[in-house]
């Protein structure tokens, strides 16, 4: 688990030094993104499956594709230089990203905790049976109201982006 925890930090540094000193915006956001994936290889390190999960579906995911987009929509006018600069630069990442594979694999196979081991609930913390019981059962009417609150939000930013101003507009007043 050392290995790991060492091995990703340093993917996690090395993609927040990208995001930062990329000149280029799409690279500065895969970046970003190199490092969101590790921070979920972290939660999977503290037995917070669940959390890792979310990181990687919400934030890897959601929130990247958004940022993606906006970069894409910002710049679209600007044409970029795509002779490659580093040689071996594609069999290295290539060699890089397997065994990054590999390592997930090893280490995933390792880390995962069922609610049917035989380990105490306290060991369990962090699962997804554990925040499942406490989110639709201690909390059940606090997740709905915020679903609710955010849907709702949600309709009214559609709408009101959608119709245009229906007010005429008011004339100007001279000023004496």
């Amino acid at each position: 688990m050392t290995v790991v925890f060492f091995l990703f930090a340093g993917v996690a540094i090395a993609g927040a030094l990208v995001m930062v000193l990329a000149r280029n915006p799409v690279h500065s956001a895969i970046g970003l993104l190199t490092t969101m994936f590790s921070i979920a290889v972290f939660y999977v390190l503290q037995d917070a499956h669940f959390v890792a999960a979310i990181q990687v579906l919400v934030y890897a995911g959601a929130v990247m594709t958004l940022f993606l987009f906006v970069i894409m929509l910002i710049g679209v006018d600007k044409s970029e230089d795509r002779t490659e600069r580093i040689p071996y630069q594609r069999p290295l990442a290539i060699i890089v990203t397997g065994g990054l594979a590999a390592v997930i694999l090893i280490a995933g196979s390792q880390a995962w905790i069922t609610a049917s081991s035989p380990f105490a609930v306290d060991e369990l913390n962090g699962t997804i049976e554990v925040v499942a019981d406490a989110l639709f059962g201690t909390w059940v009417m606090a997740f709905l109201s915020t679903i609710f609150l955010l849907t709702i939000a949600a309709v009214g930013a559609i709408a009101l982006a959608h119709y245009p101003e229906t007010r005429s507009p008011r004339p100007e007043r001279e000023v004496p």
